[in-house]
């Protein structure tokens, strides 16, 4: 049986076919024939909406399997890890990967929609392994962003690439071997 990946785009006109799908092809091929990803079109990609990206997410969370890997880019990391904490999903995670996710709160970008959470650490399943991959070449969300996600939850693996732009050069070895670490 292939363990399931989850994969959520970034936001931007075209990012699902000219952008992120290049991370998916990457991470397809760094997994090997041993993983499933799941990469869906969110809505109005141009204009991420939480409330529409938080349904579009459950909805996708409930055609999982137990211990599936959440991976998400961009501001679609930053839409995930805020539905996580408001109380989704309603099965077992292998792991929550964030890539180049823009930090909401303090020192960080404001919330189009989502309110800073104070207690995001505490908010996430406590068994799941969180993994923050951020680009110190990456000119769209600040590096810093990595380390405030790193304060917001403590237990999180930091893993900060150097020479690596908000797409990580369109190169997601690093992610892999983090997942194929896991269980």
């Amino acid at each position: 049986m292939k363990r399931q990946v989850l994969f959520i785009q970034g936001g931007g006109e075209g990012a699902h076919d000219d952008w992120d799908s290049k991370l998916v092809e990457s991470l397809r091929r760094e997994l090997g024939s041993s993983y499933e990803i799941r990469y869906p079109r969110m809505p109005d990609e141009g204009r991420p909406d939480y409330v529409a990206w938080k349904a579009a997410l459950e909805r996708e969370l409930e055609r999982l399997e137990d211990c599936a890997i959440l991976v998400g880019h961009s501001i679609g990391a930053t839409i995930l890890i805020h539905a996580l904490a408001d109380g989704m999903p309603h099965r077992q995670l292998g792991a929550i990967v964030l890539i180049a996710a823009p930090f909401v709160g303090e020192d960080g970008w404001p919330g189009d929609g989502m309110m800073p959470v104070d207690d995001l650490g505490a908010r996430l399943p406590g068994d799941v392994p969180i993994h923050v991959v951020h680009g110190q070449a990456d000119e769209t969300a600040p590096p810093s962003h990595a380390a405030l996600y790193r304060r917001a939850i403590p237990r999180a693996v930091l893993h900060l690439l150097p020479d690596r732009d908000h797409q990580l050069n369109n190169h997601l070895g690093e992610v892999a071997e983090a997942i194929k670490k896991l269980r």
